[in-house]
């Protein structure tokens, strides 16, 4: 194949998988997508797989992460997408690194997501193929193997309509007896040669796209569960952008307000008592621990809702530090930090909560000192006990990209053991502008409904924000910069699904399945070196010792 109509399909594939994300959505496409980079690596060799990998990635990474520069420039948005793209180039490599890529492909993006989840810096495990599927009866697939296994199933399909578009090919050439014989002889100098399908490459994957479609469909999502009476309060900022923030104290009142109003509105059409208010991450901006101001007004709210609100705060650590945390303020309850039950923030983003070799990257850009003060970690999980007229639960809380990391909700997620729960995701947008981040964030919180068999309570600053169903379903779902209340009972659930229970077990599967074709293709290789090898008489041997 002409490298051009390598290069054209590769871009393609990065666009086709662009579409399949929010706000597009058009999730189907995410196995053309997958079908096209495999048309375009196989057969390929090793250096031009990885620039196709690379140039998909681009193609697809560039238009998906363009709200990461929105506010700070070209120079953070590019390198991200050239950071992510090299995964993805990673990826190319190894479907060239076997004779049926419609093998490799499901297991290569597995692990290749499994990479840029991990590393730098902890990883980056946005936009991952899972995460576009939302809608898809694949996403059922999370509650057996969490994210990797709906990443799994979906470049299962993407394989096999790469099997039956390289099989009617392949039956194509057979009627033209010049190009089957060309076609031929490539695979015998070159091992994939064309990149083609053999019968029982292409019966393996259409059987386990079989599966994976049908196990969408007929795995069961749970629904069940007890109601409890929450509201989620979306106060919005005074203007989108970096100093989204600027007016600290018109953020922290915008929220007293809106749970003022969610305190009223309960009172006059629901008779049950509000078990918790749940504020967004950064509501308070103001370190409600060392401003008597703030502590009164976030006191007044909870005066007014008569029930404990879990605000975003961003609390001071030392001169030089500050902390991400969600301290729950209870009626009547202590008001101290010491005392207050809090969680902190596990996993800080790297270049916008702190920075590190911050002198090295300041040669980089100046950008790297809008992070005056870096954000530290904290070191474990916490779960809020609450009581609600039906049932006493727990409250899992996660603040913003954590809710992206596989490892880290299942262990919040386990700290609830065998109580009732919800998980919370509170999360602030407003750096990001009117793009479609706070929507592909969203969607994370979707699959991860689905995965846990947990409702999800994933409250913004400014939007998107919703209550979501242990199915992955939604009811009323906010819009961008608005002022906006949402009250409503979703199901607290026990269990454990298998998902929580295989753990890592898949993408370890997934990385002994890459070896294991890589490991068989270097045997080959091998043993056809030998046979290839010209046979040396005994008087030339015995010539060349002379």
């Amino acid at each position: 194949m002409p490298l051009l109509i390598r290069l054209l399909l590769a871009a393609g594939a990065g666009g086709v998988l662009y579409t399949a994300f929010p706000t597009l959505d058009l999730w189907f496409l995410a196995p053309v997508g997958i079908a096209l980079l495999t048309a375009a690596c196989a057969g390929a060799g090793p250096a031009i797989g990885a620039l196709l990998g690379f140039v998909a990635g681009m193609v697809f990474f560039v238009p998906t992460l363009e709200w990461s520069g929105i506010y700070v420039g070209m120079l953070p948005w590019i390198a991200l997408s050239v950071l992510q793209s090299l995964y993805i180039a990673v990826l190319g490599l190894l479907l060239t690194l076997t004779r049926h890529p419609v093998l490799m492909t499901p297991l290569a993006w597995v692990v290749s997501e499994l990479l840029r989840s991990t590393t730098p810096f902890g990883g980056f495990p946005w936009v991952r193929i899972a995460f576009s599927q939302a809608d898809s009866p694949l996403a059922t697939w999370a509650s057996v193997a969490g994210a990797p296994g709906v990443t799994f199933a979906v470049a299962v399909v993407g394989a096999s309509l790469y099997a039956v578009a390289r099989l009617i090919r392949d039956l194509r050439l057979r009627e033209h007896p010049a190009a089957a014989a060309t076609t031929s002889q490539a695979r015998r100098n070159g091992g994939n040669g064309s990149g083609g399908v053999g019968w029982v490459a292409t019966a393996a994957t259409l059987g386990a796209a079989s599966v994976m479609v049908a196990g969408g469909f007929l795995i069961p999502r749970p629904s069940d569960g007890t109601p409890v009476p929450i509201a989620m309060i979306q106060g919005n900022v005074p203007r989108p952008g970096l100093d989204f923030n600027a007016e600290r104290r018109a953020v922290l009142d915008n929220h007293v307000r809106g749970t003022e109003l969610a305190a009223a509105e309960v009172g006059e059409v629901r008779p049950d008592d509000l078990s918790l208010v749940i504020w967004p991450e950064n509501s308070s901006d103001i370190d409600p621990f060392r401003n008597a101001d703030a502590a009164a007004v976030i006191q007044e709210a909870v005066t007014a809702a008569n029930a404990p609100i879990l605000v975003g705060a961003v609390v001071e650590r030392s001169r030089t530090t500050v902390a991400n945390v969600a301290p729950l303020f209870r009626p009547g309850g202590p008001t101290t930090e010491a005392e207050v039950e809090q969680y902190v923030k596990q996993h800080p983003v790297p270049f916008a909560e702190y920075i590190p070799y911050r002198n090295f990257f300041r040669m980089l850009s100046s950008k790297v000192d809008l992070v005056p003060r870096d954000f530290v970690a904290g070191d474990e999980p916490v779960v809020f006990d609450l009581e609600a007229a039906s049932t006493a639960y727990t409250a899992v809380p996660t603040i913003c990209f954590e809710v992206a990391y596989d490892g880290l909700m299942r262990d919040v997620l386990a700290a609830a053991e065998d109580r009732p729960s919800i998980l919370v995701v509170q999360t602030n947008n407003a750096t990001f502008g009117y793009s479609a981040e706070a929507e592909q964030q969203f969607a994370i919180s979707r699959i991860r409904a689905i995965e846990h068999g947990r409702s999800v309570a994933h409250v913004s600053t400014v939007g998107v924000s919703g209550f979501i169903a242990p199915d992955g379903s939604t009811t009323e779902v906010t819009g961008l910069f608005t002022a906006r209340q949402l009250i409503d009972t979703p199901v607290v659930r026990t269990g454990v699904t298998i998902s929580d229970r295989l753990g890592r077990l898949p993408e370890i599967l997934a990385s002994a399945g890459v070896l294991l074709l890589l490991g068989r293709h270097a045997i080959r290789r091998r043993r056809r070196g030998i046979v290839l090898a010209p046979a040396r008489r005994p008087e030339e041997s015995a010539r060349e010792q002379i």
